[in-house]
């Protein structure tokens, strides 16, 4: 990790002290230089960056080691999603102050991480702002040559596949802010933990990236909404989509929230954090891949099929008729 020249000895104090313990791999070379090395092993480098912000992508309220897990885990979704394995990242960290009450914990998550997905810190920058802190990861992947999964691969006849459930970080989010949906869930203390951890520390589907990379057409990760993000992933295939609401993953508290009318559909499909994997799968191909994550625990659900077409996928309701979704997902603009 550099230097900020005006604050060498300071900067080398914390990097010393909080991350590099972290930087156990060899092509770190200790931090002490301003690059790093990550070997090719023949394979393709699979390259993706996700920045969170405080205020935009976590609360300022919300815990040091949830920030870091959530920081790193966003883009570890990234390179599951293309069917890539973990090799390494590199950290950019904004503070406005070097306190040890946020950096000692936030410091020992992300390197739980690091170890726990086998993604290595290699090294970055630390930087001081008078402004909301920022944690940006750049991560590295590796998938054997020209296999990497793409967003442009979907063809019409495939079926479109989600990992886990949808809408539960929205929901979280709505929890911390004291939303409707807190005041729905007053009595369940327990649920709106569960769903306030959805927001704070997404799963990344690690576990199925050979499956993705074995099987599916076309992927990405569920970021900003599943709606939204299956209209990224169709424009850049050229294609549409229809999609069966009614089949679409939701936790039992979700479910729940829905059939009371507490919350919408469009709440859950347009909501970003669910950190899922979307994938489009040839039939012949979807068995395969539905038991490949039986085979880890994880479900993986089929929830509609590609069309042609240059029109937005169109979303229907278990009666048949068409959702007119106002919002498909989060926009930072």
């Amino acid at each position: 990790m550099t230097q900020d020249k005006e604050s060498v000895s300071a900067e080398d104090s914390l990097i010393a002290r909080y991350f590099k313990p972290l930087a156990t791999d060899r092509g770190a070379l200790g931090l002490v230089d301003d690059a790093a090395i990550l070997p090719s092993l023949g394979d393709d480098i699979v390259v993706t960056t996700d920045a969170v912000v405080e205020g935009v992508h976590y609360l300022a309220t919300d815990p040091p080691d949830t920030v870091a897990r959530k920081a790193l885990r966003v883009n570890l979704s990234d390179l599951a999603a293309k069917g890539a394995t973990p090799a390494g990242f590199v950290l950019t960290l904004a503070l406005r102050s070097k306190e040890d009450a946020w950096l000692r914990p936030f410091a020992d998550a992300l390197g739980e991480d690091s170890r726990t997905f086998a993604c290595p810190l290699l090294g970055g920058d630390t930087v001081s702002t008078p402004g909301p802190q920022m944690v940006s990861i750049t991560a590295f992947g590796r998938v054997p040559q020209g296999r990497m999964v793409g967003r442009t691969g979907a063809r019409p006849g495939d079926l479109i596949l989600v990992t886990g459930t949808i809408g539960d970080a929205a929901l979280g989010l709505d929890v911390l802010t004291g939303g409707a949906v807190t005041a729905a869930l007053a009595s369940d203390p327990a649920a709106r933990e569960a769903l306030v951890s959805r927001y704070r520390v997404p799963q990344p589907r690690n576990v199925l990236a050979q499956a993705v990379r074995d099987h599916a057409s076309a992927a990405m990760d569920v970021s900003d909404g599943l709606a939204g993000d299956l209209t990224k992933l169709c424009a850049a295939s050229g294609v549409s989509a229809t999609v069966d609401v009614a089949s679409v993953p939701l936790s039992a508290v979700a479910a729940g929230l829905i059939a009371r009318d507490a919350v919408c559909a469009e709440t859950l499909l347009a909501g970003g954090d669910d950190y899922e994997v979307l994938c489009t799968v040839p039939p012949a191909q979807s068995d395969a891949l539905i038991a490949a994550g039986r085979a880890v625990g994880l479900a993986v659900t089929a929830i509609g099929t590609i069309v042609a077409g240059h029109e937005r996928p169109r979303f229907f309701d278990g009666q048949g008729q068409e959702l007119a979704l106002k919002r498909l997902s989060y926009s930072h603009f």
